[in-house]
């Protein structure tokens, strides 16, 4: 198994404090538009498909799969002892595609449509990373 990946408190701003929040109670949040219904990805409160700034949010599955994904070998700063590790693309149940890690299993046993699951990893300072790991046959 690679070893754990670190986790860095993540920036917020107003606009992602609630995903942020959320995900340190374990929970996945994502903005929904109320006047078209598009699921947004990356957290914010303009819808990109028709600009409404009425937005609510709702809470996901936190099932995904594997819509595409490297392996690093060669990694800089905080994760420089962490390689190998994956760097993917999870295609959310609810539709956006998300970037993320893949955690729990080895990076050569990662496949594109693997269904996953999402897992919270503490940052340590009152915040959680949302990752995901393969769902158990």
């Amino acid at each position: 198994m690679p070893a754990d990946l670190p986790a860095p408190a993540p920036e917020t701003n107003p606009e992602t404090e609630p995903f942020w929040s959320a995900t340190a109670e374990g929970r996945l949040l994502l903005a929904v538009c109320d006047d078209c219904g598009t699921v947004i990805w990356y957290p914010r409160l303009l819808c990109p498909a028709c600009a409404s700034q009425s937005v609510s949010w709702t809470e996901a599955s936190g099932d995904g799969t594997v819509f595409t994904f490297t392996v690093v070998h060669r990694s800089m700063g905080r994760f420089h002892d962490s390689a190998p590790y994956v760097v993917a693309y999870v295609e959310l149940a609810e539709g956006p595609r998300v970037m993320t890690n893949i955690i729990d299993c080895e990076p050569d046993a990662v496949y594109i449509g693997q269904p996953v699951h999402v897992v919270f990893c503490d940052t340590g300072e009152g915040s959680a990373l949302y990752r995901f790991a393969p769902v158990a046959p």
